[in-house]
């Protein structure tokens, strides 16, 4: 997968590709003891406590360009810091168990060349993590427009990003539909377990938000905009489902989708300037109380897929 995730200072977050790794993370017993893992978080704080008083000491001496390049260091600092902090708070926390045979299945080592049963085991483990309250965030890429890998199991060799650049041809435009439908039915999989477990009175899709989608809306021109998204779930946190907002109306009409131009103006300049993805993330947000009144570019929350 490719991350998805940034801190609060704009540093992108490594995303875990390893799905044994991921799950010995969250369900699996540590080879080291308690004491041992907390001496050696211990070690790490005291060595970062060291470089910034370091960095601090050398602060006054330096010029712009140089406080701002140590600026971005003790960012990195403070953030392997909380991660120390954290992680040394987790140690109290006892791992939740998984039964035997679910926990062998969650810890198949598969590859792209099944790619079916490796999408689902991600989702497998997300459903697990949510269930557990191990985590109550997930980001989540398959794959970058760049970089995302064939399906061998439908016999499609190109990446999606070769494919998206088909220039009309009607086999590539084919393929095409065929990865980007075998996509959906692997996210389909994914809404579907966390439809089948129940708790508090309602299902576990009920009480989460699932944004799905991608930053190309036509990969061909590399239009951005007027991105087509799922919002699934999160019926128990206040939304309106079984409803397309197009943001695009009234003047969709306007164009023939069919004609390459037409398709490109669409896919590449926002009908409506007001109408951001941010004022989405910013309703999400606001959805499970976190006190924000923006986000980034947004101009203010959606009320049209509120119940």
């Amino acid at each position: 997968g490719v991350s998805l995730a940034w801190s609060r200072d704009g540093i992108q977050i490594p995303a875990e590709r390893n799905t044994q790794q991921i799950f010995n993370q969250l369900f699996g017993v540590e080879k080291d003891s308690k004491e041992t893992i907390r001496r050696r978080l211990s070690r790490r704080g005291s060595i970062l406590d060291l470089v910034a008083d370091d960095a601090k000491r050398v602060n006054g001496k330096l010029g712009r360009e140089d406080r701002s390049k140590l600026d971005e260091y003790l960012t990195a600092v403070r953030q392997v810091e909380e991660r120390t902090r954290r992680a040394d708070e987790w140690l109290n926390v006892p791992k939740p168990v998984v039964p035997a045979a679910e926990a062998a299945r969650l810890q198949r080592k598969l590859s792209m060349a099944e790619a079916g049963e490796y999408y689902r085991l991600f989702y497998d483990l997300m459903v697990m993590a949510l269930r557990t309250d191990s985590t109550r965030v997930i980001t989540c890429g398959i794959g970058s427009e760049g970089n995302t890998s064939g399906i061998p199991e439908l016999g499609i060799s190109q990446t999606r990003h070769g494919l998206s650049h088909h220039n009309g041809d009607p086999e590539q435009l084919r393929r095409l539909t065929q990865t980007d439908t075998f996509l959906i039915e692997q996210f389909s999989y994914f809404l579907d377990q966390l439809k089948s477990h129940q708790e508090d009175g309602h299902t576990l899709l009920d009480s989460t938000q699932v944004l799905w989608g991608s930053g190309m809306a036509y990969g061909h021109s590399h239009g951005n905009a007027n991105l087509p998204l799922i919002l699934a779930g999160g019926k128990a946190l206040g939304y309106r489902h079984g409803q397309h907002v197009d943001f695009n109306l009234p003047t969709i009409g306007q164009y023939n989708v069919s004609d390459a131009n037409a398709h490109y103006k669409i896919c590449s300049r926002p009908v409506d300037s007001n109408a951001r993805v941010s004022n989405l993330l910013l309703t999400m947000l606001q959805r499970v109380d976190v006190k924000a009144e923006a986000f980034q570019d947004s101009v203010g929350p959606i009320p049209h897929i509120l119940a």
